[in-house]
């Protein structure tokens, strides 16, 4: 089968503990050369078991290769070419000598963190780091998940709880998804704008497959812009396409602090980003409180309302529809690249009384008095839900007229050949998609600076 999930242990035998996967001091990146001083860490195999530990369906895949490829498996492919498999491979090793839980909280908490620094600053050209394109999303969602991976299969050297193993999963994922870290400058003369991009997905097709909305996140993430107005400063994080970590609040969790904490860390502005089909940029009008039956990443499926926001406010009851507050005449006027950009209307709903009679469901432009709702403009999948939440937190706090609202972006263009992890024509195709997102979203924030 080649290298799985634990082949780190062959990557890393030698690596010292410090200096792995930063600069060095001529600027290049890369693991500090291994010393007869270095102080090596244990064998990753000695503290990991793979027998009758069940991994998710994400985690599974790490072992699978791209169709017409070698034994190779695509996870550890994308993560070598990007430079990340030194700081996997640290982790997997440090994880070993951990002797007790808080411990190894504050191991996954620093290697979430630092995972996901890395990946910003790759991302943004701040590290050199890797052979793959930096605009590239998918090494960092197979690194967490490499690293999800031996959370599960860790077996330590002292009693670990099921609950204590995930509360440690759980540390992981939102340390490298960016939401432990959101710090906006210490200024009342700066518009916060709080930004979400995607995980890649329906990797049933294709492990290829990259999002460019995780890309935008990680291009934006901590960038300032001057505008006319004044400036703006934009944080970001990485939401999974998981049902079942959004019914934990993991969106609530990332927006909640901006948008019901204290007014001077409270964002301007909020907007959710995904994946739409190719050549449009779609600015939904409306977001709706129900989720189809589309398979996520684990090959879950829901059907039914959007449940309630884990431990944050929201609006009772909860609203069937939510209509965009982003300046969308702003980000329609402005000249941001090659496709076009609407205010993308048409909803599906059960009218008055008829739910859940799936003969009833009338699809219309804009909602009727007291409906159901079916499906928003955007659908009925986590990219609709990651728009509701996010604005039925925002009116669950009282910020009715605070900007807020999803934009869809384009799909991309894969490499024939499917052995390729990339090409200099999909990185040029993902670059543009990425930089007009980038203009819309300077747009928007320059009109909310402006009002």
């Amino acid at each position: 089968m080649g290298r799985n999930a634990r082949s780190w242990a062959a990557i890393a035998t030698g690596l010292a503990v410090i200096g792995v996967g930063w600069p060095t001091a001529s600027g290049s990146a890369g693991p500090a050369p291994a010393t007869a001083s270095a102080d090596p860490l244990p064998r990753a195999a000695d503290c990991y078991s793979s027998e009758d530990v069940p991994l998710t369906v994400e985690e599974q895949r790490l072992a699978d290769p791209l169709p017409g490829a070698d034994t190779d498996p695509a996870s550890v492919r994308f993560i070598e070419a990007a430079g990340l498999d030194p700081l996997v491979a640290s982790f997997e090793r440090r994880l070993c000598r951990v002797d007790d839980v808080d411990r190894a909280s504050e191991l996954v908490r620093a290697s979430g963190a630092r995972l996901w620094r890395t990946a910003v600053r790759r991302a943004q050209g701040d590290l050199e780091l890797g052979e793959i394109d930096r605009y590239d999303d998918r090494p960092l969602y197979w690194a967490r998940t490499t690293m999800s991976a031996a959370l599960r299969q860790w077996d330590p050297g002292f009693e670990l709880t099921g609950t204590q193993r995930l509360a440690l999963v759980r540390i992981l994922s939102y340390e490298s998804r960016g939401i432990e870290q959101v710090r906006y400058p210490r200024s009342d003369r700066v518009t916060r704008v709080l930004i979400s991009g995607f995980d890649t997905y329906s990797l049933d097709d294709s492990l290829r497959n990259s999002n460019p909305s995780g890309a935008t996140a990680l291009q934006l993430d901590g960038r300032t812009f001057r505008t006319p107005e004044g400036l703006v400063a934009v944080e970001s994080v990485v939401f999974p396409v998981n049902w079942t970590d959004f019914d934990q609040g993991i969106v609530e969790d990332a927006f909640g602090p901006r948008l019901a904490g204290k007014a001077r860390a409270r964002a301007d502005m909020i907007m959710t980003i995904s994946q739409t089909s190719r050549g449009r940029m779609d600015i939904e009008q409306w977001a709706g409180g129900f989720r189809g039956g589309f398979p996520d990443n684990n090959r879950s499926q829901n059907y039914g309302p959007i449940s309630a926001a884990a431990q944050w406010p929201q609006p009772q009851p909860s609203p069937q529809w939510i209509e965009t507050t982003l300046p969308y005449r702003a980000m329609l006027r402005a000249d941001t690249g090659p496709w076009p950009v609407v205010l993308h209307d048409g909803i599906c709903e059960w009218p008055q009384g008829t739910y859940p009679d799936p003969g009833a469901i009338r699809c219309k432009a804009d909602p009727s008095p007291r409906s159901t709702a079916a499906s928003a403009p955007g659908g009925s999948y986590l990219s609709n839900e990651s728009m509701y939440r996010t604005n039925r937190l925002r009116l669950g706090a009282g910020l009715d007229a605070l900007p807020g609202g999803h934009l869809h972006i384009s799909a991309l263009i894969y490499p024939k050949d499917e052995n390729l992890l990339t090409s200099k024509r999909f990185e040029r195709d993902r670059q543009a998609v990425v930089d007009q997102t980038t203009a819309l979203l300077r747009a928007a924030g320059q009109a909310v600076v402006r009002d």
